[in-house]
């Protein structure tokens, strides 16, 4: 069975993969912003952050950072692109390609993310 971890890691994996201000990571950095260098700043409940470790997930449990995840999709898929609940399944809609159904938001946004060209 895959974790939360395990897919979050295919996700930064992905080569369209970028962190985006607002999301969360699972240490509990949220970000503020990210330079294009990719220099990130975040804070957490002890303070400022100035960077992200190399090895830091993203927390796929936090709002904020599913609808960045959504915009990294549809950046990579197009505008057409949307999430949708059907039958007990998660399905991210308009792809080129049917991803099937998946039984978590994460999980389709993340197989949707790895499908991109």
């Amino acid at each position: 069975m895959m974790t939360l971890d395990d897919l979050a890691r295919r996700a930064v994996a992905c080569k369209r993969w970028r962190w985006l201000p607002g999301m969360l990571t699972t240490d509990g950095i949220r970000l503020v912003r990210v330079d294009p260098d990719e220099y990130s700043i975040g804070y957490s409940t002890g303070g400022y952050v100035w960077a992200l470790n190399a090895d830091a997930l993203p927390d796929l449990t936090d709002a904020a950072t599913l609808g960045c995840l959504l915009a990294l999709v549809r950046e990579a898929h197009g505008d057409v692109v949307w999430l949708h609940h059907d039958c007990c399944v998660w399905v991210v809609c308009g792809l080129p390609e049917d991803p099937g159904g998946s039984d978590t938001q994460a999980e389709a946004l993340v197989v949707a993310l790895e499908s991109a060209p």
